[in-house]
């Protein structure tokens, strides 16, 4: 007997990501098909973010894509959660960890920060997929472990690391988040709620004498480009975290 999904499930936390024996076709065209594997599936979903944004993302629309019904997914995946599971865990693995520096740790974990976040901004709103999940997934646990090797190198106390990561990469989820949705708005530019810097300054030019420290500071509140403000924001994070006793 096969081994069911939630063991193949199991066997990746354990092994990595194992696409499991294909599943067969049925049906006058199955032999012009490609079989299904757990890679089918990751790479038609990857698509399918690509060019319609994490909120098109079903394993009905998966199976649409690949001429199968939702039932043949589901030999190799668990579910949604198990798909979501997966794709993190595939953004994850191709992130660059360093061997930790201790005398340039602040400059490591930012970059690793970076990476991740320049891994979901690829594919719209996928960030979503990583909320809520227990990092179980071997390849998504890699980067934590980088990440705490790296801050327990640089001195930090082991709590204050341990809870640093989750920190951190909630920013990352979140900021990414963000950019894909202002970018998802930007993108239907008639309705015309994501503005830029020149109208942002307008408008606070504009606002009555009750925002006083809006209209004096408005050129800060609009400086710098997003990403300028994401290395701010690691920065500061970081630079908060607790030495160890």
């Amino acid at each position: 007997m096969p081994p069911t999904p939630q063991q193949r499930r199991a066997a990746r936390h354990q092994l990595g990501t194992d696409s499991g024996a294909p599943s067969s076709r049925s049906g006058p065209a199955a032999g012009r098909k490609k079989p299904i594997t757990v890679e089918a599936i990751i790479s038609t979903a990857f698509g399918i973010v690509e060019s319609e944004g994490y909120a098109a993302l079903t394993m009905r629309r998966v199976a649409s894509a690949l001429e199968t019904g939702p039932s043949s997914l589901y030999a190799h995946v668990v579910n949604k959660e198990d798909l979501d599971e997966l794709l993190i865990g595939r953004l994850c693995a191709v992130i660059d960890l360093p061997e930790p520096d201790p005398a340039r740790w602040r400059e490591q974990i930012t970059a690793v920060c970076a990476q991740l976040r320049d891994q979901y901004l690829r594919y719209p709103g996928i960030s979503q997929a990583a909320f809520a999940a227990a990092p179980s997934n071997l390849d998504t646990l890699r980067v934590a472990e980088g990440m705490l090797a790296i801050l327990l190198a640089g001195g930090i106390d082991p709590l204050a690391a341990a809870w640093a990561i989750d920190s951190l990469t909630l920013y990352v989820n979140a900021y990414s988040l963000e950019v894909s949705l202002a970018d998802s708005r930007r993108g239907r530019s008639e309705d015309g709620w994501v503005v830029g810097q020149d109208e942002l300054l307008r408008r606070f030019a504009a606002l009555p004498d009750t925002f006083p420290q809006t209209k004096r500071y408005a050129t800060e509140l609009t400086a710098g480009t997003l990403h300028d403000r994401f290395d701010f924001t690691i920065g500061l994070m970081i630079g908060g975290l607790p030495a160890a006793p």
